[in-house]
């Protein structure tokens, strides 16, 4: 079938956009594009709720268990019954009465404030270190201070923030079919505004388009005006002067300069005024702790952290006695601006682009019905302050990758070290340096926490549901009517392990929406039986779906690393092509699972796992097994010289459960792990548990392959060498082998960059400085083509063919 796909002229393919396309749809689905409404019902696993360890006292606060009923609300549905008046003309009128009467508070003599703040005036009079001293006239450096600030922040102007919201209220309703929020989650963060404690939200950051939809969002929830911290990159010179105006906050390229500058001491002072000016006027944050899609570097982003560590050292000062943190994450079907390569995502929007960008989304969304939907989560606010006090008892000791897997990977030896493993991409910028080491730990791993709060509580879309069931489970193609019982499938699947899904409906039309808005990367073939056929288009297109089907991963992610380490635990034992019968005899006892897991563990990015700082490796061992063992591929089976279960005779307490005082109640016998090499376990038998572990296995194999074939380039790359250079090659290298094999879903450069990285903290790269940057090399360990084949076959003991 792929074969015949290959051959087809491109116009056919492109025939498939046509009303025949939508007739073939409707006569073999039964319904009408236009009856698609993908919204329906309310109830859904309520997700959101903040760290219990770190938090426990806010985990109790703003939550009561009546607010998980309230259902969902659609922000962009403004009727007549949202405004003051009723008629006729008001229901024509609605969107423009509605942007009139929304409270937009008065910002006051903020300016004044700023320059009269401490810090400011230290600078200003010399007493700072590397202030401006008295050999600089007073007002220059006033006019400098006035300078810098109107670069971060313009006095919002409440009639262009009004005159926004009628044309953004408009320009999304042609977008968008909905915008769904959870009343239960917006009645939370309310709650959290009655302490009368500043609101810092944290979110991700899929699109460009977050930081104009989450303000228009809290606006019309009567939480006022929210400024946001934008990327100075990404906007153009007047495309940043509209943002300042409506809110918008920048950092001044001079905050990054080296401590000892005087520029960067005065920029870096007017920072911290604004900052603690903001939040003792109560106004709220919104603070993007994720890098854009498409953009090179780690998923963290370092202008994230280093607004949060602002927020957090007007905290720790007294400047305000607390701050409620809101975890915040947006999703759609399809992200609006998605790039199309990583020279368009490098290239700042402008204000005339981004003009042309909306009509040309305008232009799509006429007379058709593929507009997208989103949802935006708002997860339990949590006091900062008790982060603070809680989360430094959670802090230990770690180990970098090349300590805990390089003496493994070589065979020098097979144990892993009992430590965590500490790997941090995001580099620290000026306003980080001036925090102690502590404090930068702190903000790092605070944003490391809320961003895999924000990633677990994020709602999964149709499209990503559908790429994952097209890439992973059937990429020679599926009927439709098969294809209904498995979306329906995936669907309970993701329900019943307590993540949310963005949609509701009828199956039907849930489908039908859906391949429409993959219509691109999917092809619908007519068979004589009067059946459906979907086939995922071959060639590139993959990419795209492999990068929808990444949004699922959170969802199934202790499943996949189970299997993907069961999988390399029998790969020295049977073959993997044998029966599934034959590898359900292997008896796989808890030890060698730990150890397998942990090995995986420790390979895979931190930036993919975000797990949570107080959450220990050995912990998320245990939860992965205990999935395995829930969803069915894992039955328990006790070894024939072992103790049988049902034996309560008295067993011995290991040495270190001896001797403990009688009020001591931080461990028990449950925590003696000497035992775990008597549990055994097995693959199940059930008849779904061989198509079930291999999808659990496909879901991390995009990362794994590239991983795979990074370990392979080794011999074939061309070193020393810059890490742009490099990345390019490696790149290159996973495009002509994708040309060779087929597998076009770990062509991605982020697979390269982070295939890269975690080579470089491995040991197997090291980075040397030089004139013209840091540059690349083979370290003398792995020069040798034995070496790079050992870390080829640890890599691959993990991928299921």
């Amino acid at each position: 079938m792929a074969t015949m796909l290959e051959d087809r002229p491109q116009t056919q393919l492109r025939s498939s956009h046509d009303g025949r396309e939508t007739r073939l749809w409707s006569s073999g689905i039964g319904m009408k594009l236009e009856v698609v409404t993908p919204f329906l019902g309310k109830y859904r696993p309520f997700v959101g709720r903040c760290c219990q360890t770190c938090t426990p006292k806010s985990w109790e606060s703003v939550f009561h268990r009546s607010i998980m009923d309230l259902g969902f609300c659609n922000v962009i549905l403004v009727k007549e019954e949202n405004t003051r008046f009723r008629g006729w003309l008001v229901r024509r009128l609605c969107y423009f009465l509605w942007s009139l009467e929304q409270h937009i508070p008065p910002c006051r003599d903020a300016p004044q404030k700023i320059i009269e703040n401490s810090r400011v005036q230290n600078v200003l009079s010399g007493r700072a270190p590397g202030g401006a001293g008295e050999g600089q006239a007073h007002n220059l450096v006033k006019k400098e201070v006035q300078r810098i600030l109107g670069h971060i922040q313009a006095p919002p102007r409440p009639l262009l923030l009004r005159l926004f919201s009628w044309v953004l209220l408009r320009f999304l309703n042609c977008l968008f079919l909905n915008v769904q929020l959870h009343k239960g989650q917006m009645k939370m963060v309310h709650k959290a505004t009655q302490a009368g404690w500043p609101l810092v939200l944290l979110s991700t950051h899929k699109s460009l388009l977050d930081g104009i939809l989450l303000p228009f969002v809290l606006l019309s929830q009567g939480l006022g005006v929210l400024r946001v911290a934008w990327e100075p990159r990404t906007c153009s010179p007047a495309l940043r002067v509209l943002l300042r105006k409506l809110g918008g906050l920048f950092l001044p390229p001079e905050a990054n300069l080296s401590l000892d500058s005087s520029e960067g001491v005065l920029a870096r002072a007017v920072v911290h005024a604004v900052m603690e000016q903001l939040l003792v006027s109560g106004q709220p944050l919104l603070i993007f702790l994720e890098e854009l899609p498409g953009a090179s570097g780690p998923r963290l982003s370092a202008l994230g952290q280093a607004w949060l560590g602002l927020v957090v050292q007007a905290v720790q000062m007294g400047i305000v006695p607390d701050a409620m943190l809101v975890p915040v994450a947006v999703t759609y079907d399809l992200v609006p601006d998605a790039p199309c390569d990583r020279h368009h995502a490098s290239v700042p929007l402008g204000l005339w682009t981004g003009a042309l960008a909306v009509l040309r989304n305008l232009h799509s969304c006429w007379g058709c019905n593929r507009r997208i939907c989103a949802r935006v989560l708002l997860a339990q606010p949590f006091s900062l302050q008790e982060y603070i006090i809680n989360a430094r008892s959670c802090w230990d000791n770690r180990q970098t990758l090349e300590q805990l897997l390089q003496p493994i990977v070589l065979g020098q030896c097979t144990a892993v070290p009992d430590t965590e493993k500490e790997q941090e991409w995001t580099p620290i910028t000026g306003l980080l340096l001036d925090l102690k080491e502590e404090d930068q730990l702190l903000v790092r791993r605070l944003s490391r926490h809320v961003l895999s709060a924000s990633v677990a509580s994020s709602s999964v879309m149709s499209t990503a549901i559908m790429a994952t069931l097209l890439l992973f489970k059937h990429r020679k193609g599926v009927f439709l009517s098969q294809l209904l019982g498995e979306f329906s499938w995936l669907t309970e699947e993701i329900l019943l392990r307590s993540f949310d899904v963005g949609f509701s409906g009828q199956l039907r039309g849930l489908v039908q929406h859906t391949l429409s808005l993959l219509r691109a990367h999917v092809v619908l073939l007519r068979v004589h039986w009067g059946d459906l056929l979907v086939v995922p288009r071959p060639g590139p297109g993959l990419m795209r779906l492999a990068h929808l089907s990444a949004e699922l991963l959170p969802a199934f992610l202790s499943e996949a690393v189970g299997a993907c380490a069961v999988r390399g635990l029998l790969a020295g034992r049977v073959s993997p092509e044998g029966p599934w019968e034959l590898q359900g005899i292997e008896l796989l006892s808890q030890n060698e699972l730990y150890h397998q897991i942990l090995l995986l563990l420790h390979l895979l990015p931190q930036d993919l796992l975000l797990l949570q700082p107080c959450q220990s490796s050995y912990c998320y061992c245990q939860e992965v097994l205990d999935r395995l063992i829930q969803c069915g591929l894992l039955v328990a089976e006790e070894a024939p010289s072992f103790r049988l279960a049902c034996d309560t005779g008295r067993r011995c307490l290991s040495a270190k459960l001896l001797w403990k005082p009688s009020g001591d109640f931080t461990d028990s016998d449950s925590d003696d792990f000497e035992d775990a090499e008597g549990r055994y376990f097995r693959l199940s038998q059930q008849s779904h548990c061989p198509d079930f572990f291999l999808f659990l296995c496909r879901l991390l194999s995009p990362l794994l392959k590239a991983f795979a074939q990074a370990a392979a380039f080794l011999h074939q790359g061309q070193l020393p060498d810059t890490e742009l250079g490099y990345t390019e090659q490696l790149f290159q290298f996973l495009q002509s082998t994708a040309q060779e094999e087929g597998i076009f879903e770990c062509v991605d450069p982020d697979l390269a960059i982070s295939a890269i990285w975690t080579f470089r903290d491995l040991g197997v790269l090291q980075q040397t400085p030089s004139p013209a940057g840091p540059r690349l090399h083979l370290s003398p360990t792995f020069a040798s083509r034995d070496n790079q084949e050992k870390l080829e076959q640890f890599i691959r003991q993990f991928i299921c063919s």
